[in-house]
Formats: structure tokens, sequence, C-alpha cells
């Protein structure tokens, strides 16, 4: 059975009992090691690299959002201007359209007045 105090493996440390410092001792076995570290650390930067363009294009993507966002408000206030500048065209076309429609139903009147006055005769 394995002491508590020592670890299993390659590596094992030990306390000592008159600090708190740990020592490692390395089996000369396990010599790759280095090569193994050597490794992680190209793996590590390249995953450094992949968080800073993910860091640069979320960055990129948040600048165009806000663009997108303050096209579309001054979208949606000309839209509203227009829509009122319509509104207003329609109630005073919509005014004079109701005196043309009473004036020719006055004008159709007369006619038929006329026409039904000269007929009797």
């Amino acid at each position: 059975m394995a002491n508590p105090m020592y670890g299993s493996g390659p590596l094992r440390s030990r306390n000592t009992p008159s600090s708190d410092e740990i020592q490692l001792r390395i089996d000369p076995v396990h010599g790759d090691l280095d090569e193994e570290i050597d490794g992680l650390h190209s793996r590590v930067r390249m995953l450094k690299g992949v968080a800073q363009e993910i860091n640069s294009e979320a960055k990129f993507q948040n600048e165009f959002l806000n663009q997108l966002q303050l096209t579309l408000t001054k979208a949606q206030a000309g839209v509203k201007n227009n829509m009122r500048r319509m509104n207003k065209s329609i109630i005073q076309q919509g005014s004079n359209h109701i005196v043309h429609v009473v004036l020719f139903a006055l004008l159709c009147f007369f006619v038929v007045y006329l026409l039904s006055k000269f007929s009797r005769r």
C-alpha cells in the first residue's frame, strides 16, 4: 500500500518536516516529460491565438450590431415621419374629395332635374 505522504508515478512529492516546501523527484525513465511540456506549451499558444481571434470577432460583431441598430432607428424615424406626412396629406385630400363628391352629386341632381323639367314639355 502506498504511503499517503508520497505520490505514485514518475513525479513524487515529499514533504520536508522542517519547511512548507515540496520537493519533486523526477524518474529518469520518464525523460520525455520535456517534450510533453513543449507540446502542451504549443497547444496553449494555439488556444491563446484562437481565443484572441474569437475576441476580435466578437468585438467586430458587436460593433456591426450597434451600427445596424443605429441604422434601423434612423429608418424607423424616417418611416414614422413619412407616415405622419401621408396622414396629413390623406386628411387634406380626403376633405377635398368629399367636397368634390358632394358637388358632383349636386350637379347630377341638377341635370336630372333640368332633364325632367324639359322632358314634360
